[in-house]
Protein backbone atom coordinates (compact mmCIF):
# COMPACT_ATOMS: atom_id res chain seq x y z
CA UNK A 1 0.00 0.00 0.00
CA UNK A 2 1.97 3.04 -1.39
CA UNK A 3 0.33 6.31 0.33
CA UNK A 4 1.57 9.85 1.29
CA UNK A 5 -1.28 9.98 4.29
CA UNK A 6 -0.72 7.41 7.24
CA UNK A 7 -1.11 7.70 11.34
CA UNK A 8 -0.75 9.52 12.61
CA UNK A 9 -0.31 11.88 10.09
CA UNK A 10 -3.71 11.88 8.25
CA UNK A 11 -5.50 15.28 7.49
CA UNK A 12 -8.03 14.12 4.76
CA UNK A 13 -10.19 11.46 3.26
CA UNK A 14 -7.72 9.64 1.45
CA UNK A 15 -6.04 9.09 4.98
CA UNK A 16 -8.76 7.66 6.70
CA UNK A 17 -9.70 5.60 3.61
CA UNK A 18 -5.89 4.01 3.43
CA UNK A 19 -6.03 3.62 7.73
CA UNK A 20 -9.46 1.63 7.60
CA UNK A 21 -8.97 -0.28 4.15
CA UNK A 22 -5.38 -1.40 5.90
CA UNK A 23 -6.76 -2.38 9.18
CA UNK A 24 -9.82 -4.77 7.44
CA UNK A 25 -7.60 -6.12 4.60
CA UNK A 26 -5.17 -7.25 7.31
CA UNK A 27 -7.51 -9.87 8.05
CA UNK A 28 -7.65 -11.02 4.94
CA UNK A 29 -4.22 -10.84 3.38
CA UNK A 30 -0.19 -9.56 4.01
CA UNK A 31 0.06 -5.75 3.54
CA UNK A 32 2.92 -4.02 4.03
CA UNK A 33 2.29 0.18 4.40
CA UNK A 34 5.35 2.28 2.16
CA UNK A 35 4.20 5.95 3.34
CA UNK A 36 5.78 9.37 3.58
CA UNK A 37 6.67 11.92 6.49
CA UNK A 38 7.89 11.36 10.05
CA UNK A 39 9.40 8.45 10.67
CA UNK A 40 6.66 5.86 12.54
CA UNK A 41 6.99 2.06 14.07
CA UNK A 42 4.22 0.93 11.58
CA UNK A 43 5.07 1.72 8.24
CA UNK A 44 8.07 1.85 5.83
CA UNK A 45 8.66 5.82 5.46
CA UNK A 46 10.26 8.03 2.69
CA UNK A 47 11.46 11.65 2.99
CA UNK A 48 12.29 13.34 -0.36
CA UNK A 49 16.05 13.97 -1.53
CA UNK A 50 17.57 16.36 0.52
CA UNK A 51 18.79 18.15 -2.25
CA UNK A 52 15.14 18.96 -2.93
CA UNK A 53 14.26 20.35 0.14
CA UNK A 54 13.91 23.88 -1.83
CA UNK A 55 12.49 22.41 -5.31
CA UNK A 56 8.91 22.83 -5.83
CA UNK A 57 7.21 20.86 -3.95
CA UNK A 58 5.85 18.22 -6.43
CA UNK A 59 9.54 17.93 -7.42
CA UNK A 60 10.18 16.66 -3.83
CA UNK A 61 7.29 14.87 -3.78
CA UNK A 62 8.75 12.66 -7.27
CA UNK A 63 12.12 11.98 -5.28
CA UNK A 64 10.21 10.55 -2.43
CA UNK A 65 8.47 8.20 -5.31
CA UNK A 66 11.62 7.19 -6.63
CA UNK A 67 12.91 6.38 -3.16
CA UNK A 68 9.48 4.43 -2.15
CA UNK A 69 9.71 2.66 -5.44
CA UNK A 70 13.35 0.90 -4.38
CA UNK A 71 11.12 -0.41 -1.11
CA UNK A 72 8.63 -2.24 -2.39
CA UNK A 73 10.59 -5.37 -4.04
CA UNK A 74 8.72 -8.29 -3.29
CA UNK A 75 4.93 -7.01 -3.33
CA UNK A 76 2.53 -9.13 -5.70
CA UNK A 77 0.52 -5.91 -6.05
CA UNK A 78 1.54 -2.38 -5.94
CA UNK A 79 -1.94 0.04 -4.68
CA UNK A 80 -1.28 3.68 -4.61
CA UNK A 81 -3.35 6.07 -3.20
CA UNK A 82 -3.47 9.54 -5.15
CA UNK A 83 -0.96 11.38 -7.46
CA UNK A 84 1.65 11.67 -4.24
CA UNK A 85 2.35 7.98 -4.70
CA UNK A 86 1.35 7.49 -8.28
CA UNK A 87 4.99 7.65 -9.79
CA UNK A 88 6.29 4.93 -7.49
CA UNK A 89 3.52 2.94 -7.76
CA UNK A 90 3.84 3.14 -12.30
CA UNK A 91 7.69 2.77 -11.88
CA UNK A 92 6.33 -0.44 -8.93
CA UNK A 93 4.24 -2.36 -11.62
CA UNK A 94 7.70 -2.02 -14.55
CA UNK A 95 10.17 -2.72 -12.24
CA UNK A 96 8.91 -5.62 -10.61
CA UNK A 97 6.87 -7.07 -13.44
CA UNK A 98 3.63 -6.82 -11.09
CA UNK A 99 0.26 -5.14 -11.41
CA UNK A 100 -0.56 -1.35 -9.97
CA UNK A 101 -3.22 -0.78 -8.73
CA UNK A 102 -4.70 2.95 -8.83
CA UNK A 103 -7.37 4.63 -6.13
CA UNK A 104 -8.86 8.04 -7.27
CA UNK A 105 -9.74 9.74 -4.28
CA UNK A 106 -10.18 12.93 -6.87
CA UNK A 107 -8.32 14.25 -10.09
CA UNK A 108 -6.17 16.83 -10.46
CA UNK A 109 -7.51 18.69 -13.79
CA UNK A 110 -10.83 19.07 -11.42
CA UNK A 111 -8.91 21.03 -9.03
CA UNK A 112 -7.71 23.67 -10.95
CA UNK A 113 -7.50 26.15 -7.98
CA UNK A 114 -4.08 23.73 -7.01
CA UNK A 115 -2.07 25.97 -8.86
CA UNK A 116 -2.63 28.68 -6.26
CA UNK A 117 -0.42 26.31 -4.37
CA UNK A 118 1.36 24.91 -6.52
CA UNK A 119 2.24 26.54 -9.41
CA UNK A 120 4.05 25.08 -12.31
CA UNK A 121 3.91 22.15 -9.66
CA UNK A 122 -0.01 21.59 -10.69
CA UNK A 123 1.47 20.54 -13.82
CA UNK A 124 3.80 18.23 -12.47
CA UNK A 125 1.04 16.53 -10.45
CA UNK A 126 -1.07 16.40 -13.16
CA UNK A 127 1.46 14.94 -15.38
CA UNK A 128 2.01 11.75 -12.01
CA UNK A 129 -1.62 11.33 -12.25
CA UNK A 130 -2.55 10.87 -15.67
CA UNK A 131 0.84 8.65 -16.02
CA UNK A 132 -0.57 6.26 -13.25
CA UNK A 133 -4.05 6.48 -14.18
CA UNK A 134 -3.94 5.61 -17.57
CA UNK A 135 -0.97 2.86 -17.54
CA UNK A 136 -2.47 0.89 -14.30
CA UNK A 137 -3.64 -2.76 -14.27
CA UNK A 138 -6.62 -1.54 -12.37
CA UNK A 139 -8.59 1.70 -11.29
CA UNK A 140 -10.98 2.09 -8.11
CA UNK A 141 -12.93 4.62 -8.09
CA UNK A 142 -14.40 6.08 -4.51
CA UNK A 143 -17.99 6.50 -6.24
CA UNK A 144 -20.01 5.57 -9.35
CA UNK A 145 -20.08 9.68 -9.62
CA UNK A 146 -16.00 9.54 -9.44
CA UNK A 147 -16.49 6.52 -12.26
CA UNK A 148 -17.93 8.49 -15.15
CA UNK A 149 -15.12 11.76 -14.03
CA UNK A 150 -12.21 9.24 -14.36
CA UNK A 151 -13.62 7.58 -17.92
CA UNK A 152 -14.61 11.74 -19.05
CA UNK A 153 -11.25 13.07 -17.98
CA UNK A 154 -8.98 10.28 -19.20
CA UNK A 155 -10.86 8.72 -22.17
CA UNK A 156 -7.17 6.66 -22.85
CA UNK A 157 -8.53 4.36 -19.93
CA UNK A 158 -10.47 0.88 -20.89
CA UNK A 159 -13.85 1.39 -18.87
CA UNK A 160 -13.97 -2.37 -18.29
CA UNK A 161 -10.92 -1.62 -15.82
CA UNK A 162 -12.19 1.33 -13.88
CA UNK A 163 -13.72 -0.51 -10.99
CA UNK A 164 -15.94 1.29 -7.89
CA UNK A 165 -15.22 0.35 -4.24
CA UNK A 166 -17.27 2.94 -2.18
CA UNK A 167 -15.42 5.03 0.67
CA UNK A 168 -16.12 3.59 4.04
CA UNK A 169 -17.09 4.51 7.76
CA UNK A 170 -16.34 2.32 11.28
CA UNK A 171 -19.58 2.95 13.14
CA UNK A 172 -17.91 1.48 16.09
CA UNK A 173 -15.74 4.66 16.07
CA UNK A 174 -18.08 7.30 14.93
CA UNK A 175 -21.26 7.14 16.73
CA UNK A 176 -23.33 9.49 18.55
CA UNK A 177 -22.06 10.55 22.18
CA UNK A 178 -24.84 10.94 24.81
CA UNK A 179 -23.11 13.88 26.57
CA UNK A 180 -20.99 16.40 23.89
CA UNK A 181 -21.16 18.78 26.48
CA UNK A 182 -18.46 17.50 29.08
CA UNK A 183 -16.30 19.88 30.76
CA UNK A 184 -13.30 18.67 28.23
CA UNK A 185 -15.33 19.19 25.23
CA UNK A 186 -14.32 21.72 22.62
CA UNK A 187 -17.76 23.18 22.75
CA UNK A 188 -17.95 23.50 26.31
CA UNK A 189 -14.91 25.47 26.09
CA UNK A 190 -15.67 27.77 23.83
CA UNK A 191 -18.65 29.09 25.47
CA UNK A 192 -21.46 26.95 22.53
CA UNK A 193 -25.02 27.05 23.97
CA UNK A 194 -26.52 23.49 23.86
CA UNK A 195 -29.75 25.42 23.98
CA UNK A 196 -28.89 26.72 20.67
CA UNK A 197 -29.33 24.80 17.15
CA UNK A 198 -25.66 24.18 15.92
CA UNK A 199 -24.79 23.54 12.40
CA UNK A 200 -21.16 22.10 12.10
CA UNK A 201 -18.46 21.95 9.63
CA UNK A 202 -15.24 20.32 9.86
CA UNK A 203 -12.52 19.82 6.62
CA UNK A 204 -9.43 22.05 5.85
CA UNK A 205 -9.68 25.40 3.92
CA UNK A 206 -9.26 24.74 0.67
CA UNK A 207 -10.93 26.49 -2.23
CA UNK A 208 -12.95 22.42 -2.68
CA UNK A 209 -14.45 22.65 0.44
CA UNK A 210 -16.16 25.76 -0.26
CA UNK A 211 -15.89 27.07 2.97
CA UNK A 212 -15.97 30.93 2.07
CA UNK A 213 -19.37 30.32 0.41
CA UNK A 214 -20.31 28.84 3.84
CA UNK A 215 -19.70 31.82 5.77
CA UNK A 216 -21.27 33.89 3.54
CA UNK A 217 -24.22 31.44 3.48
CA UNK A 218 -24.14 31.69 7.38
CA UNK A 219 -25.63 35.35 7.22
CA UNK A 220 -28.66 33.82 6.31
CA UNK A 221 -29.05 31.27 9.02
CA UNK A 222 -31.74 31.64 11.14
CA UNK A 223 -30.65 33.98 14.08
CA UNK A 224 -30.58 31.41 16.76
CA UNK A 225 -28.04 29.23 14.75
CA UNK A 226 -24.66 28.61 16.24
CA UNK A 227 -22.18 27.82 13.65
CA UNK A 228 -19.09 25.72 15.31
CA UNK A 229 -16.27 25.90 12.32
CA UNK A 230 -13.52 23.31 12.44
CA UNK A 231 -11.21 24.26 9.96
CA UNK A 232 -7.48 24.95 9.04
CA UNK A 233 -4.90 24.06 6.99
CA UNK A 234 -5.28 26.43 4.53
CA UNK A 235 -3.61 25.70 0.96
CA UNK A 236 -2.64 29.55 0.79
CA UNK A 237 -1.64 32.53 2.42
CA UNK A 238 -4.27 34.41 0.40
CA UNK A 239 -7.30 31.93 1.08
CA UNK A 240 -6.47 31.91 4.99
CA UNK A 241 -6.65 36.25 4.30
CA UNK A 242 -10.04 35.44 2.42
CA UNK A 243 -11.30 33.22 4.74
CA UNK A 244 -10.51 35.44 7.89
CA UNK A 245 -12.56 38.40 6.40
CA UNK A 246 -15.45 36.37 5.47
CA UNK A 247 -15.40 35.07 9.72
CA UNK A 248 -14.43 38.54 10.99
CA UNK A 249 -17.31 40.04 8.44
CA UNK A 250 -19.72 37.48 10.03
CA UNK A 251 -19.18 37.92 13.58
CA UNK A 252 -19.53 41.99 13.43
CA UNK A 253 -23.59 40.63 11.49
CA UNK A 254 -24.24 37.65 13.90
CA UNK A 255 -23.54 35.74 17.42
CA UNK A 256 -22.51 32.31 17.90
CA UNK A 257 -19.82 32.16 15.51
CA UNK A 258 -17.15 29.49 16.63
CA UNK A 259 -14.24 29.24 14.28
CA UNK A 260 -11.72 26.47 15.72
CA UNK A 261 -8.63 26.34 13.79
CA UNK A 262 -6.68 23.69 15.25
CA UNK A 263 -6.77 20.23 14.37
CA UNK A 264 -8.49 18.54 17.03
CA UNK A 265 -8.66 14.71 17.90
CA UNK A 266 -11.49 12.73 16.85
CA UNK A 267 -13.35 11.94 20.31
CA UNK A 268 -13.30 16.04 20.20
CA UNK A 269 -14.54 15.86 16.19
CA UNK A 270 -17.12 13.35 17.87
CA UNK A 271 -18.60 15.42 20.04
CA UNK A 272 -19.19 18.29 17.90
CA UNK A 273 -20.74 16.07 15.04
CA UNK A 274 -23.29 14.42 18.06
CA UNK A 275 -24.25 18.35 19.08
CA UNK A 276 -24.79 19.53 15.72
CA UNK A 277 -28.71 19.99 14.49
CA UNK A 278 -27.09 19.98 10.87
CA UNK A 279 -24.00 19.06 9.60
CA UNK A 280 -22.72 21.00 6.45
CA UNK A 281 -21.20 19.75 3.42
CA UNK A 282 -20.76 23.35 0.78
CA UNK A 283 -18.10 21.17 -1.57
CA UNK A 284 -17.62 22.60 -5.02
CA UNK A 285 -15.76 19.39 -5.64
CA UNK A 286 -16.11 15.81 -3.61
CA UNK A 287 -15.73 12.51 -5.17
CA UNK A 288 -17.34 11.20 -2.04
CA UNK A 289 -17.19 12.68 1.27
CA UNK A 290 -16.11 10.38 3.89
CA UNK A 291 -17.00 13.62 6.49
CA UNK A 292 -20.62 13.57 5.40
CA UNK A 293 -20.35 9.53 6.63
CA UNK A 294 -18.66 10.52 9.74
CA UNK A 295 -21.40 12.76 10.56
CA UNK A 296 -24.53 10.47 9.25
CA UNK A 297 -23.10 7.93 11.99
CA UNK A 298 -23.31 10.55 14.52
CA UNK A 299 -26.76 10.62 14.36
CA UNK A 300 -26.36 14.17 12.57
CA UNK A 301 -28.63 15.52 9.47
CA UNK A 302 -26.61 16.86 6.83
CA UNK A 303 -26.96 19.37 4.38
CA UNK A 304 -24.62 19.33 1.20
CA UNK A 305 -23.80 20.12 -2.40
CA UNK A 306 -25.08 18.04 -5.05
CA UNK A 307 -21.47 17.57 -6.57
CA UNK A 308 -19.40 14.34 -7.23
CA UNK A 309 -19.79 11.15 -4.97
CA UNK A 310 -21.90 13.29 -2.40
CA UNK A 311 -25.62 12.34 -3.59
CA UNK A 312 -24.43 8.91 -3.27
CA UNK A 313 -23.77 9.38 0.27
CA UNK A 314 -26.65 11.66 1.04
CA UNK A 315 -30.03 10.36 0.63
CA UNK A 316 -32.04 13.70 -0.78
CA UNK A 317 -34.97 14.22 1.94
CA UNK A 318 -34.33 11.19 3.98
CA UNK A 319 -31.09 11.62 5.40
CA UNK A 320 -30.90 15.60 4.70
CA UNK A 321 -30.89 17.83 2.29
CA UNK A 322 -28.72 18.62 -1.02
CA UNK A 323 -28.09 21.85 -2.85
CA UNK A 324 -27.51 21.92 -6.35
CA UNK A 325 -24.13 23.66 -7.09
CA UNK A 326 -23.97 26.20 -10.00
CA UNK A 327 -20.09 27.71 -10.72
CA UNK A 328 -21.91 30.72 -12.12
CA UNK A 329 -24.05 31.01 -9.74
CA UNK A 330 -22.20 31.03 -6.06
CA UNK A 331 -24.69 33.36 -4.88
CA UNK A 332 -27.50 31.83 -5.33
CA UNK A 333 -26.17 28.48 -4.37
CA UNK A 334 -25.00 30.41 -1.15
CA UNK A 335 -29.12 31.60 -0.53
CA UNK A 336 -30.18 27.79 -1.33
CA UNK A 337 -27.60 26.44 0.95
CA UNK A 338 -28.87 28.75 3.48
CA UNK A 339 -32.60 28.31 3.02
CA UNK A 340 -31.54 24.24 3.33
CA UNK A 341 -30.30 24.68 6.31
CA UNK A 342 -33.01 26.84 7.87
CA UNK A 343 -35.87 24.35 7.04
CA UNK A 344 -33.96 21.16 8.38
CA UNK A 345 -33.70 23.68 11.74
CA UNK A 346 -37.01 24.75 11.94
CA UNK A 347 -38.18 20.65 12.17
CA UNK A 348 -35.78 19.14 15.20
CA UNK A 349 -37.88 16.16 14.76
CA UNK A 350 -37.58 16.16 11.61
CA UNK A 351 -33.63 16.96 12.06
CA UNK A 352 -33.52 14.16 14.45
CA UNK A 353 -35.03 11.51 12.50
CA UNK A 354 -32.78 12.50 9.30
CA UNK A 355 -30.10 11.75 11.77
CA UNK A 356 -31.25 8.56 13.01
CA UNK A 357 -32.32 7.29 9.12
CA UNK A 358 -28.40 8.34 8.55
CA UNK A 359 -26.29 6.54 10.94
CA UNK A 360 -28.62 3.33 9.72
CA UNK A 361 -27.37 4.10 5.98
CA UNK A 362 -23.80 4.23 7.02
CA UNK A 363 -24.06 1.33 8.67
CA UNK A 364 -25.60 -0.69 6.31
CA UNK A 365 -24.35 0.70 3.31
CA UNK A 366 -20.29 1.67 3.89
CA UNK A 367 -19.33 -0.99 5.39
CA UNK A 368 -15.16 -1.11 5.38
CA UNK A 369 -14.96 -5.28 5.85
CA UNK A 370 -17.07 -4.99 2.75
CA UNK A 371 -14.59 -2.14 0.84
CA UNK A 372 -11.78 -4.27 1.71
CA UNK A 373 -13.31 -7.73 0.35
CA UNK A 374 -14.19 -5.80 -2.89
CA UNK A 375 -10.74 -4.55 -3.01
CA UNK A 376 -8.97 -7.65 -2.50
CA UNK A 377 -11.72 -9.28 -5.46
CA UNK A 378 -9.48 -6.03 -7.44
CA UNK A 379 -6.35 -7.34 -7.12
CA UNK A 380 -7.17 -11.15 -7.77
CA UNK A 381 -8.63 -9.46 -11.23
CA UNK A 382 -5.41 -8.19 -11.82
CA UNK A 383 -2.79 -11.14 -10.65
Amino acid sequence: MLTREYPPEVYGGAGVHVTELVRHLRALTDVDVHAMGAPRDTAFIYQPDPALADANAAIATLSTDLRMTSGVAGADVVHSHTWYTGLAGHLSGLLYSVPHVVTAHSLEPSRPWKVEQLGGGYHVSSWSERNAMENAAAVIAVSAGMREEICATYPRIDPDRVHVVLNGIDTDQWYQVDDPFTPESALTARGVDPNRPIVAFVGRITRQKGVAHLVRAAARFAPEVQLVLCAGAPDTPELEAEVTAEVAKLNEDRSGVYWIQEMLPGPRIREILSAATVFVCPSVYEPLGIVNLEAMACGTAVVASAVGGIPEVVDDGVTGKLVAYDAADPTGFEYAFADAVNAVVADPDEAAAMGQRGRARARDKFSWATIAEQTLDVYRSVL
